[in-house]
């Protein structure tokens, strides 16, 4: 069940996504070839606890680690490791904060150096999607408005959309209902009231939108092995509009 957000709750969710949106800038600016993804990781960890808050991440479901630390052909939840990041190489990190009794999400992919063309397309056009996706998003609009239109720029520059993972609603827990797709047919879904809080995360892949996950029950990577990029923010849904409150 939707859980609506009051006004008290919303102002207490600025502050964990406001942690994740300045954590993200940090490890952003700081990722280079040579560091491994554990190292990645260790700069998550540190900025979340120097920040007040805990890392949402670590230990749920018994996952090991305070980010997804997702390279290349890993689509997301990869679990930072000895693995060596490449000047070429493009990176997912997706973290959560929780503060105040409640979770923020989010999610860059970054580029390590030069990059080829397809993949700074790719992360480029998975971040606009993520706009396409809010655009005329406010209460009363259709659930699957959003994947209908990511799914739509997506395809349209020759990238595929992911669907074994979705957004979600976010608050005092981390994943909450409602699902939020990343494809749809456009007019149908649930009705977004005012004050819902959702994790709009558009996965795209250079490639087939097929996964499958790795032993370790976590890592998901593209079945073709190209790469795939991830974009995600915590939005407030306002009746003309929306908050995004990791920007």
């Amino acid at each position: 069940m939707l859980q609506i957000k009051s006004e008290q709750d919303i102002a207490l969710m600025r502050e964990p996504n406001a942690i994740v949106r300045d954590c993200l800038k940090f490890v952003g600016d700081r990722i280079h070839a040579g560091m491994t993804t554990k190292e990645v990781d260790a700069l998550v960890y540190d900025f979340i606890k120097a920040s007040g808050a805990e890392p949402s991440c670590l230990g749920y479901c018994g996952y090991p680690a305070s980010a997804c630390v997702s390279v290349n052909e890993v689509v997301v939840h990869g679990i930072p490791d000895d693995r060596v990041i490449c000047e070429g190489d493009i990176v997912s990190v997706d973290l959560c904060a929780y503060k105040n009794g409640f979770h923020g999400d989010g999610a860059r992919t970054f580029c390590v150096g030069e990059v080829s063309p397809e993949k700074r397309k790719l992360v480029r056009v998975t971040e606009e999607c993520f706009f396409r996706g809010i655009e005329g998003l406010k209460a009363g609009a259709p659930l699957y408005d959003i994947g209908y239109r990511v799914q739509k720029h997506a395809e349209a520059n020759g990238f595929s959309v992911i669907r074994a993972y979705t957004g979600h609603g976010i608050g005092r827990e981390m994943h909450e209902d409602p699902s939020v797709p990343n494809y749809g047919k456009r007019g149908t879904g649930m009705r977004l009231p005012a004050g819902a809080v959702i994790c709009i995360e558009p996965m795209i892949a250079a490639g087939t939108w097929r996964v499958r996950v790795a032993e370790d029950g976590w890592t998901a990577v593209t079945t073709d092995g190209r790469p795939a990029a991830h974009y995600e923010n915590t939005v407030v849904i306002r009746e003309d509009g929306v908050e995004i409150l990791t920007l």
